[in-house]
């Protein structure tokens, strides 16, 4: 009997983190990747925090947006990324940005409501390891 709960508490696991043996796209892993490191107090968001952390030496991956209107923003980040070796990846919209990185109001179904949209999130603690991490690690390898 203790077979079958241990199956019901891992299938929501399996759930959550996509169609099972289907390989996860990059966008999902960054969400929960994102979401994880949330949890664990690990994120920076906006420009100053992002660039603190960047400076202190403290950032494991810098997540911007390219829908950013502001062209000194967008090489302010790259830069500083660049000078301190820190993994640089790209979202297309900056409200989808803000509502992974938290800058939202969860309404009482579960969507994000009043979502305010943020170019920059720079993650300082990846929380636990999982499925997403490996595939964010792996893309930014890659890339």
């Amino acid at each position: 009997m203790s077979g079958e709960e241990e199956v019901v508490v891992a299938e929501p696991v399996v759930a959550a983190a996509g169609i099972p043996g289907e390989p996860m796209d990059i966008m999902t892993a960054v969400q929960l990747v994102l979401r994880k490191s949330r949890a664990y107090g690990g994120l920076a968001r906006g420009l100053h925090e992002s660039a603190k952390v960047i400076e202190k030496h403290a950032a494991q991956l810098c997540v911007l947006a390219e829908d950013c209107d502001q062209p000194d923003y967008v090489k302010l980040v790259k830069a500083l990324c660049a000078e301190h070796s820190v993994s640089l990846l790209t979202v297309p919209n900056a409200k989808t940005l803000g509502e992974w990185a938290g800058l939202c109001k969860i309404d009482s179904e579960g969507k994000a409501r009043k979502v305010t949209g943020c170019s920059c999130v720079v993650v300082k603690d990846f929380g636990e390891e999982h499925e997403a991490y490996n595939v964010v690690l792996q893309h930014v390898k890659s890339n």
